[in-house]
């Protein structure tokens, strides 16, 4: 949604912020993602360690789908009301140019800056500023299912593109599984994560040296061509089309596939016997490279904690965004997404019972691909999702998608 459009409707009262009354001298009310990452759970538990250890601040969170989180924060500079907000990696430009956060280069340290992970900064900056802190530090890894494998005959996951489809097909052909891809394809943006992986593996760019679009061309087509190649050749669930990420979770844990796509948080969750039919054989590696011009390839899917501009309790939202940031807890919650912390990758506490996971972790973070830094992202990105949908589905050839597609985009600039 238009970011204009969101702020002409917004209505005092429009979210909820709900809680009892707190003997607390300032309440905070923050705003999360129910999905992929930490959990509900984790959470609550930190932010319950978090009150404990300062008594006079209370937190009220909220937990929306990632869907809804966007509209969320813009709504909420007409209304007052969050004084912490999770925000994705491709929003600061717009963020930024609208004031809806506060800038906080002067609270952050240069020991800090040295400490977290180069890449995970990129989550929170912008023209030079950052505009919180980085707390999720994420990309989709590619998963596989071990015996899957072993039945047809392979002893290592693929390590390019061209080799995971040459291992789907022979897993199909055996009949060992229908359909061995599974992806979250819908036309969302999630979609746009996995072609961003793959077109970075691939060589591809979104924009020009000019800024102009220029993922219709080179690697940007050749993915979308490998996404619907997949489909036509049997080797991709349709469904695909349809799915998000924890349906590609119940799809692969379910053991419907030999291999899926997906965030960090599915590594433990799929290897949990309470939440999955295939646990224990679940292997995760960087997603593949391509030949002659990849190794790996990784989409930045990290996420940042901010202030919102308009909040009246500033130095109690940064206490409280140190707080979940800090290593101390990035650590102690270091199952469903890792810590920002360079030293937590060395951490025997961190790495024990996941070292597959924190091993995938070190190479997919340092390759990250980027989507574009644009204040007119939600827009752009809404009609490549369409296109992606759209060559899919067979209405469009790639090529003529993504061509209209970059007229499109490179008439809102």
């Amino acid at each position: 949604m238009k970011i204009k459009n969101v702020l002409k409707s917004a209505v005092f009262g429009i979210f909820a912020v709900s809680g009892a009354a707190h003997a607390a001298d300032v309440t905070l009310n923050a705003l999360f993602m129910a999905q992929a990452a930490y959990s509900e759970d984790d959470i609550r538990n930190m932010t319950a360690d978090f009150k404990a250890a300062n008594p006079g601040v209370d937190v009220n969170v909220e937990l929306v789908p990632y869907e809804a989180l966007h509209d969320k924060i813009v709504l909420s500079q007409s209304a007052n009301g969050y004084d912490v907000v999770l925000y994705d990696v491709i929003w600061p430009a717009e963020f930024a140019q609208y004031k809806l956060l506060e800038d906080v280069s002067d609270r952050i340290d240069e020991k800090t800056r040295e400490a977290v992970l180069k890449g995970a900064w990129t989550t929170v900056e912008y023209d030079g500023k950052y505009y919180g802190m980085p707390w999720i530090a994420d990309t989709k890894f590619l998963f596989y299912n071990k015996d899957m494998l072993k039945k047809a005959g392979f002893d290592t996951p693929p390590t390019t593109w061209e080799e995971l489809e040459t291992q789907a097909k022979a897993i199909k052909d055996k009949g060992i599984v229908d359909y061995p891809l599974v992806w979250s394809w819908s036309q969302s943006e999630a979609a746009i994560c996995d072609y961003t992986t793959i077109l970075s593996a691939m060589g591809g760019k979104f924009l020009d040296a000019d800024g102009k679009p220029a993922f219709n061309t080179g690697g940007g087509l050749k993915a979308l061509q490998y996404m619907v190649g997949t489909l036509d050749d049997g080797v991709t669930n349709p469904n695909s089309r349809e799915y998000a990420e924890e349906d590609v979770r119940r799809v692969f844990s379910s053991g419907q596939a030999a291999f899926a796509l997906n965030w960090g948080y599915m590594y433990n969750l799929a290897n949990d016997p309470a939440e999955s039919q295939v646990a224990g054989n679940v292997g995760i590696v960087p997603a593949p490279g391509a030949k002659g011009i990849s190794k790996a390839s990784a989409v930045n899917g990290s996420m940042g904690l901010g202030i919102p501009s308009k909040s009246t309790h500033k130095e109690e939202a940064w206490k409280y965004i140190q707080f979940l940031t800090s290593e101390k807890v990035q650590n102690k919650y270091a199952r469903l997404s890792l810590p920002i912390w360079k030293a937590s990758y060395s951490d025997p506490d961190v790495i024990k019972g996941q070292e597959p996971f924190v091993n995938a972790a070190k190479t997919s973070l340092a390759v990250m691909a980027p989507r574009p830094t644009m204040a007119a992202y939600q827009e752009a990105s809404a009609v490549l999702q369409e296109a992606l949908q759209n060559a899919m589905l067979g209405t469009s050839s790639p090529a003529d998608a993504l061509d209209e597609a970059a007229k499109t985009i490179s008439d809102m600039q």
